[in-house]
């Protein structure tokens, strides 16, 4: 599919519009058709989130408490270093978290970032929603905000992301005092695993459908790896890391968060769903304007595509789901038809042999 303009994307709209409603006066067809059962959409670390998710729903549970059980697993995860505990942490050792909720059928977010010391920022940021009338608390305002709600602390530096962030601060300047372990004249080679964990942008984002229609979703990460502290990119942020509309559908994001901020991301692929385009074509939409805005030199190859990569995943109110990224290889955890597994995302450019 070829980039929009506005003239196009109206058109597209309206002919979609009207088609819709012809089919639907001649054939009877509802708009928002029931489904068989629930479904779920996340990220590629997701498949566990997906599967709880959809177990939650099909015993009855409101969509928003069964996406946020779902990331919860992920959250409390050490292994998984790009959210919540064990995740990796910012240039001074410390792991600071973000994450955003929405609810459907209220209309209703919340989210939290920049906050230290708590594994599960999802069900603060549901606080937040629930129990304020605000929508985001950042820093030291949410850490006490979860303390005054009972979250226990925990020091969320795990081992082995700690082995990480030593070997980033050895080996990112060589201005400065830090010595890698092979130059120390010790003897320690650093053959472990931090020696080969990759600089992430990592996330955990799952969007739900109930058969009764009702939608919600969550967004959480522990963000950018050793980025300057109190950075927040798009994971804590309702239209940008997020965005649930109950009368079209929910979409999330995963990738470089400063990209997907610029293009409201998550609001742009809804928006595009709502217009007539499927989840794939929105979120191909959506990355598309993504390439297009990206006109920093330090943030383009020589080919001038961008040298980074962001993820879109979106469900539909219909039950259609899908997702794209800038570059091939990408995949998404999806539960529909009684079937949990990972499928390919639709992508902008393929990866170099």
């Amino acid at each position: 599919m070829g980039t929009l303009n506005r003239r196009d994307f109206l058109s597209s709209a309206a002919a979609s519009a009207a088609l819709g409603t012809l089919v639907s006066s001649t054939f009877g067809i509802q708009d928002s058709p029931a489904i068989d059962g629930p479904i779920a959409i996340s990220s590629a670390n997701g498949l566990r989130a997906t599967a709880k998710a959809v177990e939650m729903v099909s015993q009855g549970a409101d969509t928003l408490d069964a996406v946020i059980a779902g990331v919860n697993i992920v959250e409390e995860d050490p292994n998984d270093m790009s959210v919540g505990y064990g995740g990796l942490p910012n240039e001074e050792g410390i792991v600071e978290l973000d994450s955003c909720v929405m609810h459907g059928p209220t209309c209703e977010a919340g989210a939290v970032a920049a906050i230290r010391n708590i594994k599960t920022p999802s069900r603060v940021a549901q606080l937040v929603m629930q129990r304020t009338d605000h929508v985001m608390i950042v820093g030291e305002g949410a850490l006490r905000f979860a303390r005054a709600h009972g979250f226990a602390e925990t020091n969320l530096l795990t081992d082995k992301a700690r082995k990480a962030w030593l070997r980033w601060k050895e080996q990112h300047s060589d201005s400065d005092d830090w010595i890698p372990a092979e130059k120390s004249g010790f003897g320690d080679s650093r053959s472990d695993v931090a020696s080969k964990l990759p600089f992430t942008y990592g996330t955990i984002t799952c969007s739900v459908l109930a058969p009764n229609g009702q939608m919600s979703g969550v967004t959480t990460t522990s963000g950018l790896s050793y980025k300057i502290p109190g950075r927040i990119g798009d994971s804590p942020i309702i239209g940008a890391g997020l965005f649930v509309d109950n009368e079209v559908g929910a979409a999330g994001a995963t990738g470089r968060g400063e990209a997907v901020i610029k293009i409201c991301g998550s609001h742009t692929v809804v928006e595009a769903m709502r217009h007539g385009m499927s989840p794939e074509e929105a979120c191909l939409h959506a990355i598309k304007q993504i390439a297009k805005t990206t006109k920093i030199k330090r943030l383009r190859r020589k080919d001038g595509k961008p040298n980074f990569d962001v993820k879109m995943y979106a469900l539909s109110k219909e039950g259609q789901f899908g997702a794209a990224s800038i570059w091939s290889g990408a995949k998404f955890a999806v539960y529909e038809g009684g079937r949990n597994r990972l499928e390919d995302c639709a992508h902008l450019y393929t990866r170099d042999s």
